[in-house]
């Protein structure tokens, strides 16, 4: 989904899509700031918790100071259906300044993913931010466990909130970056 200055994001549609099919949502925006302006943003996993309604915390694991291939890092989050939980994420993509991409859990089968894309378009940047959620199992498995009836509904609720969650991180790069500039 693409938005333009001044337009509205517009809002996921029913997808029936199951947890099986690894869902996924993205969105992006114009920010009048180069790439390399914006990277500091999205490759900073302290900024996330400032951003995010859930994520309350981050900390780099294992020594690791800051966005590598391979690098660790502790999330601690909060959801008022789904609770208190934490997560180790690993950076699986970091090249500055045109991605970055963590997966949440065992990389090679994580929980989610997600990913931030840099591409330059004029004198700005087309911003996007992409999620997908599974293959592996999460907090969200155990809601679906409980009322597999309703697993096209329970997935559909978690990726509107993907989607709100990008919405914001959007937005907010976009401000940060643009008075910067």
């Amino acid at each position: 989904m693409q938005v333009a200055e001044g337009e509205e994001f517009e809002v996921m549609e029913w997808t029936g899509q199951v947890y099986a099919d690894t869902p996924t949502v993205s969105a992006e925006a114009y920010v009048d700031a180069p790439p390399e302006c914006l990277w500091g943003y999205v490759s900073d996993i302290h900024l996330m918790p400032r951003l995010s309604a859930e994520l309350k915390h981050v900390e780099w694991l294992d020594g690791a100071t800051g966005p590598r291939p391979g690098n660790r890092f502790l999330g601690r989050s909060t959801h008022p259906a789904l609770g208190n939980w934490e997560t180790v994420s690993t950076v699986v993509d970091c090249e500055e300044p045109r991605s970055f991409a963590w997966a949440v859990g065992d990389p090679a089968h994580p929980m989610s993913l997600w990913r931030f894309t840099l591409r330059p378009r004029g004198a700005g940047t087309l911003l996007e931010q992409w999620a997908q959620l599974g293959p592996d199992r999460s907090g969200l498995s155990v809601a679906i466990e409980a009322m597999p009836d309703k697993e096209q509904k329970i997935v559909f609720v978690r990726m509107r909130e993907f989607e709100t969650g990008i919405r914001s991180n959007l937005a907010a790069v976009k401000e940060l970056a643009e008075r910067e500039k």
